[in-house]
């Protein structure tokens, strides 16, 4: 799946003094409050997260249509700006998300469709750069998140923006046969590679088990591509889904390729995947949806819930 950045990264219309706050409609998000600070609250609102426990806490960020299209994979669509209208407040929710991590998944097929891109929260909305870069050194974090990199056959160009700046660390998480392919123009480029065991598809937990330390116990935010969210669905690590929802019908046709959120792995109904609506907010008519998964926490494997929770959680009112 494409990135959600149009090409060269140009900044949103409108600055944040006159960008109007999101709408909660209802928030029962568990965890703490986040000290996002006053123009981001102002923005957003209170954002709460469970802390980590033994392993990292995912959460993944997709933007998609009416009818469910994530990406338009044809010349010239490089990016999904054209799923959200080129969206501020998507462009502000996800820059947001990015501040809070400790790092950024992405899959190789989203690198190829975004060359240009770079995963940090100020490339997601570059009007609040100085608010998110705040807000990481309030929690202590670096000024970006590590940029994880899935790829299982090292098909990676590592002469892109991506691979040569400095904004923020790469590191590669990829099978033997991958590094071998990567192994020369890693060490010309500084990039880390880390291969785990085994050949074809990386499952979930062996992704998360190759990410270094700080990071295996922290806040990761996968966005994309809907082959990599397939697998991390599977295997039970997704705690969270961040979904924008834009007000526009895309369509298919026989001959067209518009993934879903999810490609390459079928879940339901032998292993459905049922979320819980925590919280809604909206802007105008895009919606911001935000879902748990009770399985998170399963290992690979192991039986999901066969059903949606009966007792969903009562709204919580917004203290912002």
């Amino acid at each position: 799946m494409a990135d959600r950045a149009p090409p060269h990264d140009p900044a949103p219309s409108g600055a944040p003094a006159g960008l109007a706050p999101l709408e909660t409609l209802f928030d029962s998000a568990p965890g703490d409050p986040i000290p996002i600070g006053p123009t981001l609250a102002r923005l957003y609102g209170t954002l709460r997260f469970p802390s980590p426990r033994t392993r990292p806490y995912v959460v993944a960020s997709f933007a998609s249509t009416l009818d469910g299209v994530v990406a338009f994979p044809a010349p010239g669509l490089v990016g999904g700006g054209e799923i959200t209208g080129r969206d501020p407040h998507d462009r502000m929710v996800l820059g947001l998300l990015r501040a809070v991590a400790d790092c950024v998944v992405v899959g190789a097929g989203t690198v190829r469709a975004s060359p240009r891109h770079r995963w940090t929260p100020a490339r997601a909305f570059p009007p609040l750069r100085a608010d998110f870069t705040e807000l990481r050194a309030r929690l202590e974090k670096p000024p970006a998140p590590l940029t994880v990199v899935v790829s299982a056959r090292g098909d990676l160009d590592l002469t892109a923006p991506l691979f040569r700046g400095d904004e923020a660390p790469v590191l590669v998480v990829t099978t033997p046969a991958g590094a071998a392919v990567l192994s020369r123009s890693a060490a010309e480029h500084r990039v880390a590679v880390h291969a785990v065991p085994g050949a074809g598809a990386l499952h979930a937990s062996a992704i998360l088990r190759a990410l270094p330390p700080g990071v295996a116990t922290g806040r990761v935010l996968m966005e994309g591509g809907p082959r990599l969210l397939g697998e991390m669905l599977a295997g039970g690590t997704v705690d969270e889904l961040f979904l924008t929802v834009a007000p526009q019908v895309a369509g298919r046709d026989t001959g067209s390729d518009r993934p879903g959120i999810v490609a390459g792995r079928t879940l339901a109904p032998e292993r459905p995947a049922w979320g819980e609506l925590r919280s809604a907010r909206r802007s105008g008519s895009h919606l911001f949806l935000r879902y748990g998964f009770r399985d998170a926490n399963a290992p690979d494997g192991a039986d999901p819930p066969r059903g949606p929770s009966r007792d969903p959680p009562s709204p919580a009112p917004e203290r912002s």
